[in-house]
């Protein structure tokens, strides 16, 4: 999974389809992340110290992460992302769209620097 917390990404399906928000959380053994503002239900809530009033509590609940898209930052629109290894044998993710670097993703390591 690609897709990190405090990436930029909008909704491609669904009933938020179209709405950007910034990615909270990931679950990458599921493949879910939430979404700050979006897909957002109600939980109810029984009365207690910690709630004195109760009721219904608006939050925001998972979203499969092949519903979501990655906002390139360079370009402000949805994009694909790919891995690639640089030659200094770093690893990042780039934009399908724009070919250009938006995260490193792990430092240089010597076996996958380019042979010279």
């Amino acid at each position: 999974m690609l897709i990190k917390t405090d990436d930029m990404v909008e909704v491609i399906s669904g009933k938020d389809k179209g709405q950007r928000g910034k990615v909270l959380k990931v679950d990458r053994n599921k493949g879910l992340v939430v979404v700050e503002g979006l897909n957002r239900v109600y939980k109810h809530v029984k009365r207690s110290q910690r709630n004195p009033q109760g009721g219904r509590l608006s939050k925001e609940a998972f979203i499969n992460v092949s519903k979501v898209m990655l906002v390139c930052p360079s370009m402000n629109v949805p994009t694909r992302i790919g891995v690639r290894y640089l030659p200094d044998g770093s690893k990042e993710r780039y934009s399908k769209m724009s070919g250009l670097t938006i995260s490193v993703v792990a430092p240089a390591r010597a076996a996958h620097a380019a042979k010279s």
